[in-house]
């Protein structure tokens, strides 16, 4: 694959498909945070896909809110939402308009800007866990509520987009039950990760939360 290719940004049409099949199609392109204080490129190497309404583990399943109302727009845009009162995760918008789907984003190698997200990631032992887990790479990459609705499609000034990058080979690809995903969405295996790599992050089932006694 010639360097060019690599660096082609994706286009909508990329991301106007079915979930189940733009998640792994994601493993191994390359995510750019622009910010101002420069550049920051990871490869993605863990994904999980959310079918929307037809998803019990989907923000969307209950149908439209103000929420998760950029779930329904266009494709290629980020979804962005806060969780445990402490982190924002990072999801990309897959389908036509109107019908929600999202995959998240869950891990990552950083390959350019890692002193910029050394900064925000002081807990990490090594550069493999600066984006190893959905709110470790937000935090990495400087991801809030502010760019929710963003177009990830690029285009001049934009804070994020997507390039071609180096897709694993098939064999490589493998795929189980969504990370802390309960009820009824427990068992669907729409978790997608690169084979061996040392950025992935580690399987765990959901955990039910208990109320304050």
């Amino acid at each position: 694959m010639t360097e060019g290719l690599e660096r082609t940004p994706l286009t909508r049409d990329f991301f106007d498909r079915p979930v189940l099949d733009v998640a792994p199609d994601l493993l191994g392109r390359i995510l750019v945070r622009t910010t101002p204080d420069g550049p920051i490129e990871l490869r993605l190497t863990e994904v999980e896909a959310y079918a929307g309404e037809a998803d019990p583990g989907s923000h969307a399943f209950r149908g439209r809110t103000p929420r998760n109302s950029v779930m329904y727009g266009p494709p290629g845009h980020a979804y962005v939402y806060f969780t445990y009162g402490m982190w924002h995760c990072l999801n990309l918008v897959c389908g036509p308009e109107g019908r929600a789907g999202g995959v998240l984003l869950r891990a990552g190698e950083i390959q350019v800007g890692a002193e910029l997200t050394r900064v925000r990631r002081t807990s990490a032992r090594s550069d493999k866990e600066l984006a190893k887990g959905p709110a470790r790479l937000a935090t990495a990459l400087d991801i809030d509520r502010a760019l929710d609705g963003t177009d990830a499609i690029a285009h001049p000034g934009n804070a994020l987009h997507l390039l071609h990058g180096t897709p694993p080979p098939r064999d490589r690809v493998r795929n189980g039950p969504r990370t802390g995903v309960g009820g009824d969405g427990a068992t669907h295996p729409w978790r997608f990760w690169i084979d061996g790599d040392p950025t992935v992050s580690p399987y765990r089932t959901h955990v039910p939360r208990r109320r304050a006694t």
